[in-house]
């Protein structure tokens, strides 16, 4: 959970076209949507798809003077090799999203919060995979509350094609399902 004024750190792994760096965007407009501050950064392996690819979000009821990351409170894991590479960027009592199957192997991290959001599955049954990201930050959004669902919302609408604002929106609503089971 958010605590009102600290900053709250969140960094989305995975692979070069799981929309992880547009995940973070939406995510930190609409922490400005809802009035608080936020920065994001983000790095690409070289290849254009299917390669590395992590950004990071911090989020502030004050102004952010260091916007680079060192620990995070909230881990995004869209693939096996991103959570390997970044679970040491999570602190020992943060919270860990994976994508199960995605992500097959999870070892026991002991005081970190471990949800399991079958965000793949979820969007090929909503008929495009391509929202997978929208339905993990709907489960980020519902079980942290960094940011209001009508924020996300907003901001979904300014960041996606007007075509799929629809589906998106509806990815995220199946997101914040799976994360209140």
């Amino acid at each position: 959970m958010s605590i009102p004024g600290n900053k709250h750190t969140v960094k989305i792994a995975g692979f070069g076209g799981q929309g992880v760096v547009l995940a973070s965007i939406i995510l930190g407009r609409a922490a400005i949507l809802d009035g608080k501050y936020s920065t994001q950064t983000a790095s690409y392996g070289s290849e254009a798809r299917g390669g590395e690819c992590k950004s990071e979000v911090a989020i502030s009821e004050n102004t952010i003077d260091y916007p680079l990351v060192d620990k995070v409170q909230t881990l995004v894991a869209m693939s096996q090799p991103a959570l390997m590479k970044y679970i040491d960027d999570l602190e020992s009592t943060g919270t860990l999203f994976v994508d199960p199957d995605m992500v097959p192997r999870i070892p026991n991290f002991g005081g970190i919060r471990l949800i399991k959001i079958p965000a793949t599955r979820t969007a090929e049954n909503l008929g495009h995979k391509i929202v997978a990201n929208m339905v993990m930050l709907g489960a980020l959004q519902s079980s942290t509350i960094i940011v209001s669902e009508k924020g996300l919302h907003e901001a979904i609408r300014e960041y996606v094609l007007q075509k799929m604002v629809d589906l998106n929106i509806r990815a995220a609503e199946e997101g914040k399902k799976l994360a209140s089971k």
